[in-house]
């Protein structure tokens, strides 16, 4: 099939490379602009781009689709379909209605739960054990058109958001390549899409990375998986910031961020307790809780607390 790739991150990398592994003809591949990254803000192509290129592939990097360019460049390009994977921008109706198969979006979860930018984060965070990825027609709404394919996935106890984010993205690449030969076949089978089901889930932000250890362990835990790798959970340790990368629920009591152990390092949360594993001290790296404790000194290590 003549499809145009319409992707900018890392999870729509395994979508655009199943295409292309099954034979696909892929006339142009659309991606966000290039943007500045790191300290000495080096213009860097984002992942999709770097993909295509190594593939051959023509990239387009519009800043807006709804001045007419776009639509000139499909109609040049004649795609009979358009795949989109966190591509980024709001498609305008011309371009959805432009291929003969449609415009498919790969979303990362089970519509129509979890609408908007966060699918994967959300679901860890409020504690789901099961979440997936669906295919589905794009319409005007935000991931509200009708449903076409979805893949179910486990979500790990102890799982994190980066984690599941890699499952995600290589399930969605196998629902494509069915989703693209069911539409050749005229198998496809739309189904609406329960809007008194729906939900919604934002961006997200860093003021959401602050721990309440008032919360219940899991809760606690579900944030700081959800919020891995960015924006990341963070407290504050007799004073001074440290961001919580790994975590486990664990068994204590005490009152909410005291210290109950050190090895292995227990807090105390309003139900329950965690155990922090991987940590970060703010202007230092990433380490084991082990290697945090072994560099405390003495006096430090007597009367520890979060807040």
């Amino acid at each position: 099939m003549k499809i145009v790739f319409m992707g900018t991150p890392d999870f729509a990398v395994p979508c655009l490379k199943a295409l292309i592994k099954d034979g696909n003809e892929i006339v142009g591949v659309f991606s966000q602009p290039d943007k500045p990254k790191g300290r000495k803000l080096i213009l860097t192509p984002p992942p999709v781009k770097v993909t295509a290129l190594e593939n051959g592939l023509q990239v387009y990097q519009p800043t807006t689709l709804r001045d007419g360019n776009a639509l000139n460049i499909l109609k040049e390009l004649e795609p009979e379909m358009i795949v989109v994977a966190a591509y980024g921008k709001i498609l305008p109706k011309e371009i959805i209605d432009y291929p003969k198969y449609g415009c498919i979006n790969i979303h990362a979860s089970l519509l129509p739960e979890y609408r908007g930018a966060s699918p994967i984060q959300s679901a860890i965070i409020d504690g789901k054990t099961k979440t997936g990825v669906t295919a589905m027609y794009m319409d005007a709404g935000l991931d509200t058109g009708d449903m076409l394919m979805k893949t179910e996935v486990e979500i790990g106890k102890n799982e994190t958001a980066d984690e599941l984010h890699d499952r995600l993205s290589e399930a969605g690449a196998e629902l494509i390549v069915r989703v693209v030969h069911s539409a050749l076949e005229g198998t496809l089978v739309r189904e609406k899409q329960d809007d008194e089901k729906s939900t919604y889930a934002g961006m997200l932000t860093k003021d959401m990375s602050v721990i309440d250890f008032s919360k219940t362990a899991q809760s606690i835990h579900n944030r700081v998986r959800g919020l891995n790798s960015w924006p990341g959970a963070t407290a504050e340790l007799n004073g001074k910031k440290v961001k919580l990368h790994r975590t486990l629920v664990s068994k204590g009591e005490g009152e909410p961020g005291q210290v109950l152990s050190l090895n292995p390092f227990i807090v105390a949360c309003g139900e329950g307790a965690i155990e922090i594993t991987e940590l970060q001290p703010e202007g230092k790296r990433k380490m084991t809780a082990q290697e945090f404790i072994n560099g405390l000194h003495e006096n430090d290590s007597g009367n520890l607390k979060f807040s």
